[in-house]
C-alpha cells in the first residue's frame, strides 16, 4: 500500500467512524420510528413528507452541486488563491439561497393547494406535514455545500458528524412519544409528528451555524462584502458541470419517488416496509462507501489538476479493492440474517409481525445489492474529479429507466420485495457501464483484479455465514427479557466477523493488513526515532 493510498485509507477511516456514529444513532431513530409510528398509514405519511426534503438535500446538498464543487474550488485556489475562493463561495451561497427559499415557498404553497383533492388518508396527512419539513431543505443543502467546501480543504471528520444533531433531535423526540404511549391515541399521534417536524428544522437551524463556524475557522468563510453576481464567473462554470449531474440527479429522484409511490399502490405496509431496509442498508452505504468517495473525489480532483491519470486509476483500483472486502460480507450477512435482524429492531410496540414479513422480503433484496450501492460511489469520483459530468448522466438515465420498467415488471409478482430487486438491477448496470467507459477511456486499472477481490470476498463470507446454525441455540440460552436476542445476534455477528476475517487472510487477501496498518501507523515514527538513537 503507497502513502497516498495510506492517506486516503486513513482519512476515509476518520470519515467512517464519525459517520459510524450517525448511522448508528439512525438506527436507533428507525427502531423508535417503527415502535411509535409503526408499519401503516402514520409511518406512510411521515416519510412521504420527509422524502421531499430530503429529495433535495440529495440533489442539491450532497449531489450535483457538492460534487461539481470541489474541483472548482481546488481549481480555482491553485490558479488565483484563497481570496478568490471566498469570494466566489459568497456568489455561490447568495444564489443557492435564494433558490432554495423559493422552492420552499412553492412546495408548501402547492401541498395547502392539492389538499382537498387528495383522498388517502396518509397522502393527507403527508401534504398536511410538508409546510412543516421543507425549511429543512434550505439546512441541509446548505449544510451539504459547506461539508463539500470543507472536504475540498481536507476536513472529513468534523462535518460528518454535523449529522448526529438531527437523529439526537428526533430520538429524543420519539423517544417521549413512546414513554407517552401515543398508540393508544391517533389524535396525539397526529399532534405529536407536527411537534416532530419541528424538531427536525431546530436540528438543521443547529447544524448549519455550526458547520458555518468550521468554516469561519478553516479561513474558507465567504466573503460576502461587495460580491457581485454579474461580475463573478463561478455561477457559469458550475452551472456547466452541475447541469449534467443536476440532470442526472433529479432523475434519479424521479425514480426515487416513483419507487416509493408505485409500492403505495400495493398497501400501506409497502412503503414503510422499504423506508425501513434503506435505513439499514444506508449503514453500510454511509459508514464506508460515502466516506471513501468524499475522501476520492478530494485526491482524484487533485491528482486530475495534475493531470496524473495513473495515480487516479490507483485510487479507484484500491477504493473498489476496499469496497468489496467490506460491502460483500456485509451483503451476504443481511440476506442471510434478516429475520433475526429486522426481529431485533424493529418488533415491538406498534410495529406487527405482518409488518416484520412485509419487511423481510425488501431486505432480501436491498441487502445483496449493498456491493452494488457502494461501488458507485466510489467509481463516480473518477468521472466527477475530471470534470466529466455527460457520461455518468446518460448512463443513470438509461439505468433510471430500466429500473422503472423492471418496477412494473416484478412489483406485482414479488411486490416491495420486486421494487428492491429492480433498484438493485439497475444498479449493477450502471456500474458495469461506468466501469466500462473509464476502460475505453484509458484510465489504468485491472478488471481481474476486482473480479478476483469480489470472488475471494465471497469465498470468504459464504462459510462465514455457517455460523448461522448457530443462532437458534444461542437465542434459546442468551435472550435476556431488557434486550431480548441482541446477546445471542452480537455474539453470532462477531463470529461471522471473525471467520469471514481469518478466511480472506488465508485465501490471499490483502486488505485486513491494510486496514492493521492504519491503527499501528503512529507507532512507526517513534520506533525508527528510537533505532537511529
Amino acid at each position: 500500500m503507497s502513502s497516498r493510498q495510506h492517506r486516503i485509507l486513513k482519512s476515509s477511516l476518520g470519515v467512517a467512524f464519525a459517520t459510524l456514529l450517525s448511522r448508528l444513532l439512525g438506527l436507533v431513530r428507525v427502531m423508535f420510528e417503527a415502535m411509535v409510528l409503526g408499519g401503516g398509514a402514520f409511518a406512510s405519511a411521515w416519510q412521504l413528507a420527509f422524502m421531499v426534503p430530503n429529495l433535495f438535500r440529495r440533489l442539491l446538498g450532497e449531489g450535483a452541486l457538492g460534487t461539481a464543487l470541489i474541483p472548482v474550488i481546488t481549481h480555482t485556489e491553485a490558479r488565483c488563491g484563497l481570496q478568490q475562493v471566498r469570494r466566489d463561495l459568497s456568489v455561490v451561497f447568495a444564489a443557492l439561497g435564494a433558490l432554495l427559499a423559493v422552492i420552499v415557498v412553492v412546495i408548501s404553497l402547492g401541498a395547502r393547494l392539492l389538499l382537498p383533492f387528495v383522498t388517502t388518508e396518509y397522502a393527507r396527512m403527508a401534504l398536511h406535514l410538508l409546510p412543516f419539513l421543507m425549511p429543512y431543505a434550505l439546512f441541509i443543502c446548505l449544510i451539504g455545500v459547506i461539508g463539500a467546501i470543507l472536504n475540498s480543504r481536507r476536513v472529513f471528520f468534523l462535518p460528518a458528524l454535523g449529522a448526529l444533531l438531527l437523529n439526537l433531535f428526533l430520538i429524543g423526540g420519539l423517544a417521549a412519544g413512546f414513554l407517552q404511549r401515543l398508540q393508544e391515541d391517533a389524535a396525539s399521534l397526529w399532534t405529536f409528528l407536527e411537534k416532530l417536524s419541528l424538531l427536525v428544522l431546530c436540528s438543521g437551524a443547529l447544524q448549519l451555524a455550526l458547520m458555518a463556524w468550521l468554516l469561519y475557522r478553516k479561513g474558507v468563510f465567504p466573503a460576502f462584502r461587495g460580491f457581485s453576481l454579474r461580475r463573478s464567473r463561478v455561477l457559469g462554470e458550475l452551472w456547466k458541470l452541475v447541469l449534467p449531474g443536476l440532470i442526472g440527479g433529479a432523475a434519479l429522484q424521479v425514480s426515487f419517488v416513483v419507487d416509493r409511490l408505485l409500492a403505495a399502490q400495493l398497501g400501506p405496509q409497502a412503503v414503510p416496509a422499504l423506508t425501513y431496509t434503506d435505513r439499514i442498508i444506508d449503514l453500510p452505504i454511509g459508514i464506508f462507501a460515502i466516506s471513501l468517495g468524499s475522501v476520492l473525489m478530494a485526491n482524484m480532483s487533485r491528482a486530475a489538476a495534475q493531470n496524473d491519470i495513473v495515480a487516479m486509476g490507483e485510487d479507484l483500483m484500491f477504493g473498489l479493492r476496499q469496497v468489496y472486502f467490506a460491502c460483500v460480507p456485509m451483503a451476504v450477512f443481511v440476506v442471510v440474517f434478516r429475520e433475526p435482524l429486522l426481529r431485533l429492531m424493529f418488533l415491538r410496540g406498534n410495529f406487527t409481525a405482518a409488518d416484520l414479513a412485509a419487511t423481510g422480503s425488501a431486505a432480501m433484496f436491498y441487502g445483496a445489492g449493498i456491493p452494488a450501492f457502494c461501488s458507485q460511489k466510489v467509481i463516480l469520483p473518477a468521472f466527477y474529479a475530471r470534470k466529466e459530468m455527460k457520461k455518468p448522466l446518460y448512463v443513470s438515465l438509461l439505468c433510471i429507466s430500466v429500473n422503472i420498467i423492471l418496477n412494473l415488471i416484478l412489483m406485482w409478482p414479488l411486490r416491495q420485495g420486486g421494487i428492491a430487486l429492480a433498484t438493485v438491477l439497475a444498479s449493477l448496470l450502471n456500474n458495469s457501464l461506468l466501469l466500462w467507459l473509464l476502460r475505453r477511456e484509458g484510465l489504468p486499472y485491472r478488471p481481474q483484479v476486482l473480479i478476483t477481490s469480489i470472488v475471494r470476498a465471497l469465498g470468504a463470507a459464504l462459510p462465514a455465514a455457517g455460523v448461522f446454525f448457530l443462532y437458534p441455540a444461542l437465542r434459546a440460552r442468551l435472550t435476556l427479557p431488557v434486550v431480548g436476542e441482541l446477546v445471542p445476534f452480537l455474539v453470532v455477528l462477531g463470529l461471522f466477523s471473525i471467520v469471514y476475517l481469518i478466511l480472506c487472510r488465508l485465501l490471499g487477501g490483502r486488505e485486513p493488513g491494510e486496514m492493521l496498518r492504519i491503527f499501528y501507523s503512529r507507532r512507526r515514527p517513534e520506533n525508527k526515532t528510537t533505532a537511529a538513537s
